[in-house]
Parts: C-alpha cells; structure tokens; sequence
C-alpha cells in the first residue's frame, strides 16, 4: 500500500469487468424437467401420474374439492331474500327534533339530510313516530307512518310523501 491507500480502495481499484461474478450461491443449475430417466426427473417431470394436474393448461374450477361434495351442496338451503324489499333509512320524531335544533333544518328533505351527511344520494327516507316533535318542521320524504303523520300535523308541520 502506497499514502493515502486503504484496503477497501485497492478493492474497488482492482473491479474490472473480467473480475466481476456473483454472489456467493446466487447462481444455481435450474432442474431440467422431462429430460429422460437419467436426470431423476424424467418420465412424470415431478407431477405425479396421469390426470388433469399433470396437462398443460389445467385450472381448477372454483368449488371444485377433489370429487368430495361440495360445500354448497353438502350444507342446506335456509331462508328467503326477497329482491323486491325496499330498504328504508329510519329516523324517529324524537331524533328529528334533535336533528333540526342541531343543524338548523326547517325541511326535513332528502336534499337536507344528504347536504349534512346524513343520509347518501340514493337513500330512500322513512319517518316513525317514536318521540316528541318539538318544532314545525315541513317533511318531503319517501313514506311516513300514520302515528309520525298526525303527530307532525299536531305540531303544525306538513307531510309530503315523495313517489
């Protein structure tokens, strides 16, 4: 070593392209599959015997469990979705009242309540009449129970049902 010279600049000093290799196992033979019996890996290529796992291009088909029962038939059937049901969000006259002194809304329409995240665009809105209505309050909504109605119209509110 001459001066300045330290071991790890004689190491970058003596990199050359003709001394470049890779790490330490980083390179490895790849197995050479169905190449004969001689390599060990021959006549099967490590797939077994014969079927639909040993081809090229198999998949298997979702649920598919070996020739045992599936799972969706094994269990019953149980229950009824009716696909017509209307879902409706729900909002008591009590939580109204609490809405419309909070937020400050005199019309409790669909329009209002989707302005202060309250319900999403395409909710569908149903009064109850469980509560005290405490203010007059206009209601545009998309249907309301008899109990909610005479209450809101003994407040001195209005019901408008929405088709």
């Amino acid at each position: 070593m001459q001066g300045g010279d330290s071991p790890l600049s004689l190491k970058i000093n003596n990199m050359k392209l003709h001394n470049l290799k890779p790490a330490e196992g980083a390179v490895h033979k790849d197995k050479r599959l169905g190449r004969g019996e001689a390599s060990g890996k021959g006549g099967t290529s490590t797939k077994g015997n014969k079927g639909g796992q040993s081809r090229a291009g198999y998949q298997r088909k979702n649920g598919h469990e070996g020739g045992q029962m599936p799972i969706q038939r094994r269990i019953p059937k149980r229950g009824f979705k009716n696909n017509n049901r209307i879902e409706y969000t729900v909002f008591n006259l009590g939580q109204v009242s609490q809405i419309s002194e909070k937020y400050g809304i005199t019309e409790f329409s669909l329009e209002n309540l989707y302005i202060n995240g309250l319900v999403s665009r395409t909710d569908r809105v149903k009064i109850l009449g469980n509560g005290e209505l405490t203010a007059k309050i206009t209601f545009k909504v998309d249907a309301v129970s008899e109990k909610a109605k005479a209450a809101i119209e003994a407040a001195g509110g209005t019901v408008e049902v929405l088709k």
